[in-house]
C-alpha cells in the first residue's frame, strides 16, 4: 500500500469516526429533547430513524470495507418523505410536487442500480 493509499484509508477512518460520534451525540440530545417535552412525536420518531440508518451505513463501511450506493440514496428518500410528512401543509403545492418527484426519482435509481447488478 503506498503512502497516499495509507493517508487517504486513515483520513476515511477518521471522518467515519467523527461521523459516529456525532450522530451518537445527536441521537443523546434527540432523546434528551424527547424526554424533557415530555411527548414522543412523529417527527422525533423519523428525525430517530435516520440516524439509525446512519448507523447502519457506517457499520456496512466497517464490515465490508465499503457502502452500497443505494444506502445513501435510502437516507435521502428517508429524509424527503420526512420533510413532506412535517412539511407538507405548509408547503406550496409545487415543492410539494417536486420532493415527491425526488422521491420517484430516487427509487427509480434505486431500481435500476439494482437491476443492473444482478
Amino acid at each position: 500500500m503506498s503512502l497516499e493509499e495509507k493517508i487517504f484509508s486513515l483520513t476515511e477512518k477518521v471522518i467515519l469516526m467523527i461521523i459516529a460520534v456525532f450522530t451518537v451525540t445527536a441521537i443523546v440530545q434527540e432523546i434528551a429533547h424527547i424526554f424533557s417535552v415530555g411527548i414522543v412525536k412523529l417527527g422525533d420518531l423519523l428525525l430517530l430513524f435516520l440516524f439509525l440508518e446512519v448507523i447502519g451505513m457506517l457499520a456496512l463501511f466497517y464490515k465490508h470495507r465499503k457502502i452500497p450506493i443505494t444506502v445513501p440514496i435510502y437516507i435521502a428518500i428517508t429524509a424527503l418523505c420526512r420533510m413532506m410528512i412535517l412539511d407538507g401543509k405548509t408547503l406550496e403545492p409545487i415543492e410539494l410536487i417536486s420532493q415527491a418527484g425526488a422521491v420517484f426519482l430516487l427509487g427509480v435509481a434505486i431500481f435500476l442500480i439494482q437491476r443492473n447488478h444482478e
